[in-house]
């Protein structure tokens, strides 16, 4: 039913302002979960258990960020099949993001440019629809900082938010790599990005004692890094010993759309373009960081084929946010069974070759 019903409802969504269809669509959403309607929207689970930072995933497809940043449809992408969801961006205060429009698709590329700002309605309200949500899963919960707070000031912004949704959030994602708040991208970097993980992770030792239980803290990392940023990256996660990384926000980058309607809109490219960019920073990272901790790998995931080329490239988990635009939610549960069947045979190889050297041996 629901692969029959997406295109349909596509071909008409798509006919409206992108912005409005996302507004439209969550809000119907919002409407119809935990409601017999919502059997519109649902589907079969894949069972396919992950341990990860300490969790258990039910499998490996997650929702990435941005969909849902005030956490208001987390039952309703439920019912579709996610093994994770990730809400946010939230920030301390309520803030209305950048001027409108601010959302643009470029169909002919699978790709969507966004410049949204971190609109939101702030982090107090997000944590009351969390605890109205049925929801028992994982669930991500990301954090920003205010527009107006000088990137001097934002570690102040992000222990803000990280107290408050820590005891509702299977794990909490410090964004410091979103395109559309300026100087953001800084907090990435040397002295920042020091002095801003020492203060995570001092709050974060704190709040374990305070509520027995160590919520892991993952950092969201942009596409846009040479190998040298990488590599100083890498020696500062490894420095504060963070729980692991999401790979990767949006790019600053135009290659792949150079000439299509919207691709000179300011904001940050998402979807197929951004597939390889993005996975060759999973590699990358994923030598360096020599298991060290897990990556969840986004960026351009719209197909199963490319979601296993992200657990290759040393990913553990994939999210999805503009391919499930594009190709609706039968994505999930063709994604999420491939990751299954995928990981399934590679587990048979390493027995079978196990076996094969015991044999050997003796």
């Amino acid at each position: 039913m629901l692969n029959l019903l997406y295109p349909i409802a596509r071909s008409f969504l798509f006919q409206l302002d992108a912005e409005k269809t996302h507004d439209l669509t969550l809000h119907w959403f919002e409407k119809i979960q935990n409601t017999p309607l919502e059997s519109l929207i649902s589907q079969s689970f894949v069972k396919d258990p992950v341990e990860c930072f300490g969790l258990t995933f039910p499998n490996r497809i997650g929702l990435a960020a941005g969909l849902d940043k005030d956490a208001r449809c987390i039952d309703a992408f439920a019912a579709m099949g996610f093994g994770h969801i990730e809400v946010g961006t939230v920030t301390p205060r309520p803030q209305p993001g950048n001027p409108k429009p601010r959302l643009f698709r470029l169909p002919k590329a699978q790709a969507l440019i966004n410049r949204f700002g971190f609109n939101n309605l702030g982090v107090d309200n997000l944590i009351e629809n969390v605890k109205r949500t049925k929801f028992k899963g994982v669930l991500g919960i990301n954090i920003g900082k205010n527009f107006d707070t000088p990137v001097e000031e934002a570690t102040q912004d992000y222990l803000i938010c990280l107290e408050k949704v820590y005891p509702y959030a299977s794990y909490i994602t410090v964004n410091i790599s979103s395109p559309n708040t300026a100087n953001l991208r800084d907090l990435q970097f040397g002295k920042a990005l020091d002095e801003l993980l020492s203060a995570i992770k001092l709050k974060q030792k704190e709040l374990s004692e305070k509520y027995a239980i160590k919520k892991p803290i993952l950092i969201k990392i942009a596409p846009d890094l040479n190998d040298e940023e990488i590599d100083s990256l890498v020696d500062t996660f490894l420095k504060h010993q963070v729980d692991g990384l999401i790979a990767t926000n949006t790019t600053m980058s135009r290659e792949g759309v150079k000439g299509l309607p919207h691709s000179d809109e300011q904001g940050g490219l998402s979807g197929a373009p951004v597939f390889d960019a993005s996975t060759e920073v999973v590699k990358k990272l994923s030598e360096k960081i020599n298991g060290a901790f897990p990556i969840i790998g986004v960026g351009g995931i719209d197909n199963a084929d490319k979601a296993k080329i992200k657990i290759e490239a040393g990913a553990s988990l994939v999210q999805i946010y503009s391919g499930f635009i594009f190709e609706g939610p039968g994505l999930i549960h063709s994604i999420a069974k491939a990751l299954k069947d995928f990981q399934f045979k590679e587990t048979e190889l390493e027995r079978i070759e196990l076996e094969r050297t015991e044999l050997e041996r003796n």
